[in-house]
């Protein structure tokens, strides 16, 4: 064994060890490698620093920004809805659910993009039901993985060892060859999480923090902060409405507040109500006022009550919203009407009560707005945001709770989907390699005015990337050393001889631990002729062997830096190094004894 391999084991060591500490950022590890690797004379500069232009990393960026515009324009809300409705807040069906949605979604797809486009869904889940997002994002990521033993297409190391039988003489493998045993391991590995996994992840519900801020005020706390008398109740229009019927209402103590209707393009458009408006059949209308007055409305045969608002904002939260401002004592407002005072610069706001000294101003129509009043405004988010930009003139003191809830390209989702598409039809048709699809993802969401160019920046984690391109020289290293050589030269001397299912059991510990330190491609790379060889030496399948080899390829349970797969899972999950090791080794080890005791049943000997 050479000083070069010695040190290259060594360093592999000391980051496994700082990693496993838990004190040091992974990311940072991943730097100490890339300087100790050229320190130590092992790789040159542009060696080491290789990985920092891998279309590993451009993938993940790019991955990271598609995950972006799926919730900027509602469709992760709408797929984590989706899987609520199905599971409800019942953490068992939600587990099997997400698992088995992420294993056959990438069994077309890159399970690095599966879970990127799943990590804010399972976010959104555990905020709506208040369970432990720790305990849902690593079974979600180790069923991605596991999506890559069920086809073909579904990894690259699949395509590696299938073009490796080909070029020994032996027939390809079939789209879903090695589906059954991909199937099984997936089920394994949803009961293995159900009944042990999960628990070693934290309690079912987080550990509450303490408060350090107060509650954020909900939409309905802040209606009762300005002591707006009535109530607010949204209705569907069942017919044409008159303009004097209208009035005729107003009258009566009733105020319309907002209008939705459809386009040409069958889409609701929200819009203020204002005096001159009339009401079509399939309409719906925000109206406040006086209970008894909106039920007699709700007793008309063309109004339908849907609900009091709050019990579906759903429908107005995206479009609508409230803020709570204050008005500079200088401002330049001071001594305008309320409507007035909003209306400079932006279209679409109204002002629905005023607070002076905390008392409620009542007449709001003759009333002079004064410095330091409070205002509670309605409007379109971005423009109260334009609004809140005034700052000479307001001062923002909260937004209600539901702007968290708030998809801010909501008219886009289409638009989305069409791109989610057309990245997966390029990728697992192979009409272009899988890095690009994602980058004209990536370019697509941004030329289709889903997010700014500002807003993709920001959505690439800084962090995820220097991990993963800090860690991938370590396989040149391991290679260029000839400590990977070494490893098969040993595996050969002590189980060459041995039982066929000793030596898949053989190939596969050899194929995942490689993994941990190499990309799984690049074991599968190494290890996939040794397989073969090894069975034409046994005199048997070579089978068996390959479909070992390519199962544990994906097997990269252990640790956090083996896969992107993994990786993306680690902050936004917030997991140790030790939460890999307690539940991926007995994964790994699960994995290859179903995978030794099956195969030979659908792949004899």
């Amino acid at each position: 064994m050479t000083p070069d391999v010695l040190f290259v084991f060594g360093l592999i060591g000391v980051a496994a060890v700082l990693m496993a500490s838990n004190r040091v950022r992974y990311d940072l590890v991943a730097l100490i490698v890339v300087v100790a690797l050229v320190l130590g004379n092992i790789l040159s500069v542009g060696q080491a620093l290789s990985g920092f232009g891998s279309s590993v990393v451009i993938l993940v960026a790019c991955l990271l920004v598609v995950g972006e515009m799926l919730e900027r324009t509602g469709v992760a809300r709408f797929v984590g809805d989706l899987i609520l409705k199905k599971g409800g807040s019942n953490e068992t069906r939600l587990l099997v659910l997400l698992m088995v949605s992420a294993a056959i979604l990438g069994s077309v797809m890159s399970s690095t993009a599966v879970v990127a486009i799943f990590i804010p869904i399972v976010l959104k889940i555990a905020a709506d039901t208040g369970l432990n997002k720790s305990r849902l994002l690593l079974p979600m990521s180790y069923a991605a993985l596991i999506s890559g033993m069920l086809t073909l297409i579904a990894t690259t190391p699949n395509l590696v060892v299938s073009d490796e039988l080909v070029a020994q003489g032996y027939q390809a493998l079939g789209f879903f060859s090695f589906f059954p045993i991909g199937m099984l391991i997936l089920a394994v590995t949803v009961l293995y999480m159900l009944f042990w996994g999960r628990m070693l992840l934290g309690a079912t519900a987080p550990a509450q923090q303490p408060q350090k801020r107060r509650r954020a005020r909900t939409a309905a706390d802040m209606w009762g902060a300005f002591q707006l008398e009535g109530d607010v109740n949204d209705f569907w229009i069942g017919g044409p409405v008159s303009l004097e019927t209208i009035r005729e209402m107003g009258e009566a103590g009733v105020t319309f507040v907002a209008r939705r209707r459809r386009g040409e393009d069958r889409k609701r458009e929200t819009v203020l109500f204002r005096d001159g408006m009339e009401l079509q059949r399939d309409d719906v209308v925000l109206a406040k006022g006086p209970l008894e007055v909106l039920d007699q409305i709700a007793a008309r045969s063309d109004f339908t009550r849907r609900s009091a608002t709050g019990a579906r904002p759903e429908d107005w939260r995206d479009y609508l919203g409230l803020a709570d401002v204050m008005v500079h004592p200088e401002a330049s407002i001071v001594g305008e009407t309320p409507e007035t005072a909003v209306s400079h610069d932006v279209r679409e706001l109204e002002v629905l009560g005023i607070l002076r000294n905390g008392d409620p101003v009542s007449d709001l129509a003759n009333a002079e707005i004064k410095g330091g009043d409070r205002l509670l405004v309605l409007g379109p988010w971005d423009e109260l945001d334009a609004l809140i930009e005034q700052r000479d003139d307001f001062v923002l003191l909260s937004y209600p709770k539901e702007r968290e809830d708030t998809v801010p390209m909501l008219s886009k989702f289409t638009v989305a989907i069409v791109i989610l598409i057309g990245m997966v039809v390029l990728s697992a048709l192979n009409i272009v390699p899988v890095t690009i699809a994602v980058l004209l993802a990536a370019i697509a969401a941004v030329l289709f005015r889903t997010m700014t160019a500002e807003d993709a920046y920001r959505s690439v984690s800084l962090t995820t990337l220097v991990l993963i391109a800090g860690m991938l020289p370590l396989a040149n290293a391991l290679e260029m050393t000839g400590g990977s050589a070494l490893i098969v030269e040993q595996l050969l001397h002590l189980v060459g001889e041995a039982n066929p299912r000793i030596m898949m059991g053989a190939l596969f510990l050899l194929t995942a631990t490689l993994g941990l330190v190499l990309s799984n491609t690049a074991s599968a790379v190494l290890v996939a002729p040794i397989a073969i060889t090894a069975a034409e030496a046994q005199q048997v399948s070579p089978y068996p062997m390959a479909i070992s080899v390519l199962i544990a390829a994906s097997a990269a349970f252990s640790t956090p830096v083996s896969t992107p797969v993994v990786t993306l899972v680690v902050t936004p999950g917030n997991y140790a190094f030790s939460d890999f090791l307690k539940l991926g080794v007995p994964l790994t080890l699960i994995v290859g004894l179903v995978t030794i005791l099956v195969t030979p049943f659908l792949f004899p000997f």
